[in-house]
């Protein structure tokens, strides 16, 4: 069975910007693998730091459960993702033993520091999956390496633009309509978040923000208006892929391979 991995900042940072491409493949018969490295426990304006992690816990478990994939747990408090060796290792592990074809993570240039630096260590870990004197062969963490080729997908990042205000137009975009209730309610798992988004990002809906960012990212991808009724698809995923030097032998494009009859 071919496997993916889902590697993001926060609890619902998933199900904002790939949930829907994960849907997908679970249909096609991928693994799921689903990992955010942050706790969420800043995510709160009314409990404490240790209560709301553990909310966003179970939260993030429970939209996982609707693609029956496996989750992993954070490794990081909110605003203290770092690229560390520790961290590194951690993931290069989980890599190893999920044995993934396609690894989807944040954009490189992201409106915040806690995505760019996950993008940073995902990447990393996809490269160091195949070292394999990688952490030290004698470090108790050690798995040993494996060799497949992996490809890796940066998101759209959030609001489609990056922190400059540039538009990011993806080089592949998953159209998703078919699943959209699938992605509805695994962002709706996240039910903490609703007022915390409202206070502090003035997200008067999480969920409607959602759909509208999907929304965009069709127009963005097809040039078209999607209240035209001649485009294909209402909503949509979109995705730029990393480089293959270090990755593969060539360039592949496994998640085209897999969703080309949804691809804008």
């Amino acid at each position: 069975m071919p496997s993916v991995i889902a590697l993001f900042a926060h609890p619902d940072d998933i199900e904002f910007v790939a949930a829907g491409t994960l849907a997908l493949l679970k249909r096609k018969g991928w693994e799921i693998h689903m990992m955010n490295l942050a706790n969420g426990c800043c995510g709160s304006t009314t409990t404490s730091r240790e209560e709301t992690a553990r909310i966003r816990l179970e939260e993030s478990r429970g939209a996982a459960g609707h693609l029956q994939g496996t989750h992993y747990d954070p490794i990081f408090n909110d605003l203290e993702v770092d690229y560390t060796q520790s961290a590194l290792i951690h993931l290069v592990g989980i890599l190893r033993r999920a044995k993934p074809t396609i690894v989807l993570t944040h954009a490189p240039s992201d409106y915040m520091e806690d995505h760019m630096q996950t993008c940073r260590l995902a990447v990393s870990a996809a490269f160091a999956k195949g070292v394999p004197n990688y952490p030290d062969p004698k470090d108790s963490r050690y798995v040993p390496a494996y060799y497949e080729d992996v490809a890796i997908y940066h998101a759209q990042p959030h609001g489609n633009r990056t922190p400059l205000g540039e538009m990011v137009r993806p080089e592949l975009a998953i159209g998703i309509d078919s699943v959209i209730e699938v992605k509805q309610a695994m962002l709706s798992e996240h039910r903490s978040q609703q007022a915390w988004l409202q206070d502090s990002q003035g997200m008067n809906s999480y969920v409607q923000t959602m759909l509208d960012l999907g929304r965009e990212v069709v127009e963005i991808a097809s040039g078209a208006d999607v209240s035209n009724r001649t485009v294909a698809y209402k909503y949509a995923e979109g995705w730029r892929r990393h480089l293959h030097l270090g990755y593969s032998a060539q360039a592949i494009d496994p998640l085209r391979d897999a969703l080309g009859d949804h691809v804008i």
